[in-house]
């Protein structure tokens, strides 16, 4: 396989890849992936991100404060946040939004957490990497706010219109092993122009065919990919090549492990 994939969210910050993440990381290599995305979700876990990434050629990270801990956001995780986006290897704001769908916190908490966090992205000049269930006018509404449109709405669920709606301020949009069994999401993205696209697993969640009911993990990005081609009729290496050359252009600091 010559294509490179990139898998451009996967929480190798959580179990059950954290204690001896080599073995997930070589089968993904294996599959063609040449470079991981990790994302926070609060501090330690953003912590954690940076170590896998200082210790793996093929891991980078991002730091973020998740909408599920907004409720412990304060002020000063920016200046903590901040700290961490000095290292080398960390690409990212994220993984940030919000999220109505679970109710984490009120639309007051977890508006000023992701303001903040956009803010911060801003003024570093970072992507964003975006959480949103349930909150498509929310999300929408702070980033106009804060004028700022360079990230990845993750693990889009959402209805075409929103969709539509993200491409048109310079958002890309990336699928889960959702993609090869949800028929609604599959529809959605046929709607999309793959050149706005990138791919991800969203490890240990969401596992695609044929490894449903399992943990998911980075090589099953493979999967995503090929669901890609089959649902745009497009070739496999034109998919790669299209979603990996996608994310190289909005996570800049990124670069492919050979």
């Amino acid at each position: 396989m010559t294509a490179k994939l990139i898998d451009t969210h996967a929480h190798l910050n959580f179990s059950p890849f954290i204690n001896d993440p080599l073995p997930f990381l070589d089968r993904a290599q294996k599959a063609g992936v040449a470079a991981i995305i990790v994302p926070g979700v609060d501090i330690p876990s953003s912590e954690k991100a940076i170590n896998l990434a200082e210790n793996h050629p093929i891991v980078f990270a991002a730091v973020g404060i998740h909408p599920e801990e907004s409720k412990t956001y304060m002020p000063q995780m920016r200046t903590v946040l901040e700290s961490l986006c000095t290292h080398e290897k960390c690409v990212a704001i994220g993984e940030i939004g919000m999220d109505f769908y679970r109710e984490y916190a009120s639309e007051e908490i977890q508006s000023r957490a992701f303001y903040d966090q956009v803010e911060l992205a801003k003024s570093l000049h970072l992507p964003m990497i975006i959480h949103n269930r349930k909150a498509d006018s929310y999300i929408i509404r702070i980033l106009k706010e804060v004028h700022y449109f360079q990230g990845q709405c993750h693990c889009f669920t959402s209805h075409k219109t929103f969709a539509q709606e993200c491409l048109e301020y310079g958002l890309l949009l990336s699928f889960t092993g959702l993609i090869t069994f949800a028929e609604e999401i599959r529809n959605v993205a046929l709607t999309l122009p793959p050149e706005k696209l990138m791919i991800e697993t969203d490890s240990p969640f969401m596992a695609p065919v044929p490894y449903r009911g399992k943990t998911n993990e980075p090589a099953y990005v493979l999967k995503v990919a090929e669901a890609y081609a089959n649902l745009f009729n497009l070739p496999f290496d034109e998919v790669a090549n299209t979603t990996t050359r996608n994310a190289l252009s909005l996570f800049s600091k990124l670069t492919l492990h050979e």
